[in-house]
């Protein structure tokens, strides 16, 4: 009886399963079922995984695997089509063109289908040909239910095709950088390495799909967010059409922003736009006018952090500086916490780049639909950072940051990134009434290149009537191409090979850095030791206290200057400081260099530190005031305050001049190198200093011009 009942549940497994699962037609059937007959068939170079992706994209776009081998066959040129890379530029090929379709939907980044394949043609990409496979992955019987259950447009339920990947499965950077920037939301050719490198810092830099999965989710709240803003923004900060809200803060009680002008400080709301900084007063229950601080305009903005406090106190590292030529004195907006500083850190990340995007503007003359599309990627890098800081608590770091012009503007030839940048946007076209072709390329093998940012933002929703006619009569040419490196991201390569030695060499500089005055001087003291010990000995020798050396010396200089020998005393040391490095490179041959040892001074404590302090800050002042007052003696010998001090240096002035006019430069050098060296000789030290004492004597008589000091108007501050 067990047998019989058996051999039936056996028999009718699949009937008794399809009581249970209801299976979503994948073709437009009449009765709803799956008709295998109309199953993509595989193509043979690829591997299963690839064929899958490659069978998904089809239903996409509507046509056959085949009709699309067809077309990358038919429309890309020979150079692609290699028997080694067949594979992956045909993955690559089917995967852009279904991105490019599936982008224009307003929602497709809440879509967690979407988010799959996205991941799968990463996985593809590292392993797109049959052979690049040592083994077929299987999946377990739970993953075929579920995605029998949840079949749709993006996961074919063909039984010999469909790959379900398994959640153990990680991406790589290669593969990232080459399918992510295709949906222009999700990456930008820059930024997409150090992208991965935020997504993959606690996972051994290989992508898991739930990390991914999550990173687009919160983009996708992120620009949600933005939009949500957009309609209340616009009535109360009076926006124009086509700016957008990048970030608010300040709307939560326990996270307030101050801004301090003066001595003065006021909570309230600071809004950026992807133009200008807003601040909108707290008042009694209601936000007050709003302030625009301009970030467009050429107005000689400088934007960094500050120190700030109450009553203008300097205490607390924790606002940002903004000024220009349009406020009156610098205005701060302090972001208090109790620990780090990080509210502050990102808000001037994110207000940098937005100004350092409209300098790029201004830099290279850029037009209007040119300067749309640089505003529209440093919308999108800061929409990103957003994303990836609410989900991963992630805060880049000087060469790891994700915004576009902040990261060439601290990479190592990040000049040449941007110019690389402005090139791309010259060829920057609006083509119409043609066929999306990820890889189109004209009769000159110029790239044609649309303005894929604006028209990402507008089909997320953020529509305006300038941009909504650009992008109707736009095909999109995407910045990454099949088979083919982008020159940008050539140029971001070459950039980073040179990052890993700045950030070595950054990283020793940190470690050598000693805090305290007396233990810097100490350290100074040390390396300078060989010119201490130099000009010491030059001391001595022009001290005359060993007479037969001082004079062998005077007569060995006098006799180069006088043959000419003396201008080839620097490049004679600029020639053995070289060969001494050549000789310590060839010799040391690898080994590590020695630590430089120095004796640090004695502790000291608090006290003692104010008290040196104090009085280094007392000897500094004594020497800017005895430079003023140099510098006020000459202004009265040049005005004549004394008439008689006049006539002499200016007779003094012609002299020279006749001098230098009409006596040979050896000879002078000779006259004055005697003068100063031979003042300690026993035969004229007398005279000398008798000399010496009657110049400094004319000097104490010449009066010092007159100044006035006018305090700045009280106007100017704010009540």
């Amino acid at each position: 009886m067990e047998g019989m009942w058996e051999n039936i549940l056996r028999n009718h497994h699949n009937s008794l399963k399809s009581l249970f699962h209801r299976n979503k037609p994948s073709s437009p059937n009449a009765d709803g079922g799956y008709d295998s007959a109309n199953s993509p068939k595989p193509i043979p170079q690829l591997s299963p995984l690839a064929n899958s992706v490659v069978s998904r994209c089809s239903k996409i776009l509507g046509m056959s695997t085949q009709e699309l081998q067809h077309c990358f066959d038919s429309e890309l040129p020979l150079g692609v089509k290699e028997l080694l890379t067949y594979a992956r530029h045909l993955l690559e090929f089917c995967s852009y063109k279904a991105l490019h379709k599936l982008s224009k939907n307003s929602d497709y980044l809440n879509d967690k289908e979407f988010r799959r394949l996205t991941f799968d043609m990463m996985l593809a990409w590292e392993a797109p040909s049959v052979h690049t496979l040592p083994e077929t992955p299987t999946s377990s019987k739970e993953e075929t239910a579920g995605d029998e259950d949840e079949a749709s447009l993006f996961y074919s339920s063909s039984t010999n095709m469909a790959l379900q990947v398994d959640d153990k499965k990680t991406v790589g950077p290669e593969a990232f950088s080459r399918i992510a920037p295709v949906c222009v939301p999700i990456a930008d050719v820059i930024t997409t390495h150090n992208l991965f490198h935020a997504l993959t810092s606690t996972s051994a830099h290989r992508l898991h799909f739930l990390v991914y999965d999550k990173y687009i989710r919160y983009l996708d709240k992120v620009i949600k967010n933005s939009k949500n803003v957009m309609p209340a923004s616009v009535g109360n900060l009076k926006l124009a059409e086509e700016e957008i809200v990048l970030d608010v803060d300040g709307t939560i009680p326990t996270q307030p922003v101050l801004q301090h002008v003066g001595i003065a400080a006021w909570p309230g709301r600071l809004t950026l736009t992807n133009y200008a900084l807003y601040f909108e007063s707290l008042g009694v229950g209601v936000y007050e006018k709003a302030v625009r601080y301009d970030l467009g305009t050429d107005m000689k903005q400088v934007i960094k952090p500050d120190l700030t406090g109450p009553l203008g106190a300097r205490l607390f590292d924790k606002a940002v500086m903004y000024k220009s030529t349009s406020v009156a004195e610098p205005v701060y907006f302090e972001f208090p916490e109790f620990k780090a500083n990080l509210r502050r850190d990102y808000w001037l990340d994110i207000s940098l780049e937005i100004l350092r995007a409209h300098k790029f503007i201004r830099k290279y003359y850029l037009k209007e639909e040119q300067k749309s599309e640089v505003l529209a990627r440093a919308t999108l890098g800061v929409l990103r950072y957003r994303a990836v800081r609410e989900a991963f608590r992630f805060f880049s770091s000087h060469y790891k940051t994700l915004l576009t012009f902040n990261l060439a503007e601290t990479l190592p030839r990040g000049d040449i990134i941007l110019e690389t940048l402005s090139n791309s946007l010259t060829n920057l076209t609006a083509v119409s009434g043609k066929r999306d072709s990820p890889g189109t390329v004209d009769t000159k093998r110029q790239l044609a290149v649309s303005p894929v940012a604006v028209m990402a933002l507008f089909y997320l929703g953020f529509k305006t009537k300038k941009v909504a006619d650009i992008c109707e009569e736009t095909t999109v040419f995407s910045d990454t191409r099949v088979g083919e490196i982008n020159p940008l991201e050539l140029a971001v390569k070459k950039s980073l090979l040179d990052t890993g030695k700045a950030e070595a060499a950054q990283a020793t500089v940190d470690q050598v850095k000693v805090e305290g005055i007396d233990t810097n001087i100490a350290v100074m003291k040390e390396l300078l030791f060989p010119v201490i010990v130099s000009a010491n000995r030059l001391q001595l020798l022009a001290s005359w206290k060993d007479f037969y050396k001082s004079t062998a010396f005077l007569l060995l200089t006098c006799y180069m200057i006088l043959r000419g020998w003396i201008q080839y005393l620097l490049p004679s040391i600029f020639v053995f400081i070289a060969i001494l490095m050549l000789w310590r490179r060839h010799f040391r041959r690898g080994r590590p260099l020695e630590a430089f040892i120095v004796t640090p001074p004695p502790n000291r404590n608090a006290v003692e530190q104010l008290l040196t302090l104090q009085e280094a800050i007392t000897q500094f002042e004594s020497l800017i005031q005895a430079g003023n007052i140099v510098l006020l003696k000459l202004r009265a010998l040049l005005l004549a305050i004394l008439p008689q001090a006049t006539e002499k240096v200016a007779l003094l002035l012609v002299f020279i001049a006749a001098v230098f006019a009409f006596v040979p430069p050896k000879y002078i050098l000779l006259l004055v190198f005697v003068e100063f060296y031979t003042r300690e000789m026993p035969c004229r030290k007398e005279s000398s200093d008798r000399w010496i004492r009657r110049i400094r004597e004319w000097w104490v008589r010449i009066p010092a011009a007159p100044v006035q000091l006018i305090k700045p108007d009280d106007c100017k501050k704010r009540k």
